[in-house]
């Protein structure tokens, strides 16, 4: 599929992630909408192709507007990426007491419940576009992560949204092929994004040592890069790709 001339939507499009995503999507020709919170779209940089939307994934309304902003753009919706997620630690047990009920429920809302709200309002969208060859009409890219098969101490809830993502997957993607719409996700490992800025170099690279190969940390652009690749390769789909030089997580 080619992006030229379409439209796309991303998820935490302002940063990390999401902000390599939509600006590798620009510079195929795509017009990308950037959906995330105010903060991030203040401070993020201004690139042609880009049009920020303030939105929070959780909230169906703001959803469907920022749906009905990029699907009323001139040119077909046809890519959604799925990057917008927060990943707060706290162990079930500990000695500040048991893990806050609220806090689970608001990884798992953002995480799980954010992707799927996104994902189900723009198919509906692009399930309304002409379709290209072998009736394709679009492809939704969620992201999960390696804590969805190698959660860690203290990961309990980011871990049990990341399995949900990943969970969703086959049965979206089979859902969505009367519409002519793949489903993919991509669960990376330690990607050096903004979650880790707050981190001491010296735990930086304790985390890239403990990756066999290459023994670095991920970029966001190789996450982008592979964004590339899967809406280019029309025959992918309902596949969970890792993006993490082999790592599998230790307990802590």
């Amino acid at each position: 599929m080619e992006l030229s001339q379409t439209a796309a939507i991303v998820t935490g499009g302002a940063s990390g992630l999401g902000g390599a995503t939509a600006t590798a999507l620009a510079g195929k020709g795509a017009r990308v909408f950037a959906l995330d919170l105010a903060e991030p779209i203040a401070a993020a940089e201004r690139i042609d192709g880009i049009t920020y939307v303030e939105t929070d994934v959780t909230d169906p309304e703001q959803v469907q507007a920022a749906v009905d902003t990029a699907a009323g753009a001139g040119v077909p919706l046809r890519t959604v990426v799925n990057c917008a997620g927060i990943g707060p630690s706290a162990r079930i047990l500990s000695k500040k007491g048991t893990h806050d009920l609220d806090l689970f429920r608001k990884v798992v809302e953002v995480n799980l419940i954010g992707t799927f709200n996104v994902t189900t309002l723009a198919a509906e969208a692009i399930g309304k576009t002409e379709p290209l060859t072998d009736e394709q009409r679009g492809v939704v890219i969620n992201t999960a992560s390696i804590a969805a098969y190698d959660g860690q101490i203290g990961q309990a809830a980011y871990a049990a949204s990341k399995g949900g993502v990943v969970g969703l997957n086959l049965p979206a993607a089979r859902d969505l092929a009367s519409a002519g719409i793949r489903v993919l996700t991509i669960a990376p490992g330690i990607i050096d994004t903004p979650m880790l800025a707050t981190v001491g170099e010296d735990v930086r690279a304790g985390l890239a040592a403990g990756v066999p190969f290459p023994k670095r940390l991920g970029r966001p652009d190789e996450y982008a890069q592979l964004v590339l690749d899967l809406v280019g390769h029309d025959y992918l789909n309902g596949e969970v790709i890792r993006l993490d030089g082999s790592l599998r997580m230790a307990p802590r």
